[in-house]
């Protein structure tokens, strides 16, 4: 184990990868939150703006938002991280890519045209200034939401946990460290199947019936290594969701369909796939820490 890998003087940290404002608020937002309140800090980086985002909250589609929807965005992201309770920020500088074919995926500045090198060095810097132990980012199987901008977070983060810890790379971009743990952010089969049941339950339409038909056609296995009990943090997800006032419509039921007690008890983890370690650990796991020197 290199001199970056002991347990001393580093305090323990965590670092997200989020492609938009919102996907920090969607994705993770309860274990950071958990974590956060033991103590362990962390840090956001969000690779876009938005820019390419609608108003999808009829109530917000107004004028005066509209004009001015990119910036109104960012205050919406450090609302939703001041709640979450993110120590700190970081906007990679990247237009939102938008979908293919549309003239937002053409724009030269957007990050799915970003040159590689130069993406994973922008992480690589942030990486190495603040010395997380786990890092959190997107999956390797996208074939349900294959955004270009969440396709490209999975595709920067890779060899930015390897390359922040070779003084090769970007020698510029401050002393190596090495992380130890990578994981991918998942919504489990598990929690769409607890949750559709929930709504049947109640008598209520679920607005999860086509994923469950997804859901029964997929014939992979459940990767989910890691369950993080959230249950105590699930209202801080809600309220972060609630502060992206233009992306999200708190009457969808998608988000707010079920009573908080309800949606909270239905599924009280959010769920990950350990992609990487560095450090012994034994699956399955309950804590993104497991194994990191230090972790009492």
């Amino acid at each position: 184990m290199s001199a970056d890998l002991e347990p001393a003087p580093y305090p323990l940290r965590l670092l997200t990868v989020h492609a938009h404002p919102d996907d920090e608020s969607s994705k993770g937002a309860a274990t950071v939150a958990k974590y956060r309140a033991e103590g362990i800090p962390a840090t956001l980086v969000c690779c876009t703006g938005g820019e390419a985002g609608d108003i999808l909250n009829p109530a917000m589609d107004r004028p005066e938002i509209r004009e001015r929807l990119p910036e109104v965005r960012l205050e919406e992201l450090a609302e939703a991280t001041r709640i979450i309770g993110y120590e700190t920020v970081e906007l990679l500088g990247y237009r939102d890519s938008g979908m293919p074919d549309t003239p937002e995926n053409e724009h030269p500045d957007n990050f799915w045209n970003a040159p590689l090198d130069e993406a994973v060095g922008k992480l690589v810097r942030i990486i190495r200034r603040d010395r997380p132990q786990v890092i959190v980012t997107y999956g390797d199987d996208q074939r349900h939401y294959a955004h270009p901008d969440h396709l490209k977070v999975h595709d920067i983060t890779l060899p930015a946990f390897d390359r922040a810890a070779d003084p090769a790379w970007y020698p510029e971009a401050g002393p190596p460290w090495q992380p130890l743990k990578l994981y991918y952010s998942e919504w489990s089969r598990q929690r769409i199947l607890s949750l559709h049941a929930k709504y049947l339950e109640l008598g209520l339409e679920s607005p999860y019936a086509d994923w469950i038909e997804r859901i029964r056609s997929d014939d992979r296995p459940d990767r989910i290594t890691t369950r993080v009990d959230i249950r105590d943090f699930y209202e801080v997800r809600e309220k972060a969701l609630r502060a992206h006032a233009t992306q999200i419509d708190p009457e969808e039921s998608f988000w707010f369909g079920l009573p908080t007690e309800v949606a909270r008890d239905a599924h009280p983890w959010d769920d990950y796939v350990l992609a990487r370690s560095l450090v012994p650990t034994e699956i399955p796991e309950d804590d993104l820490f497991a194994g990191v020197p230090g972790r009492g």
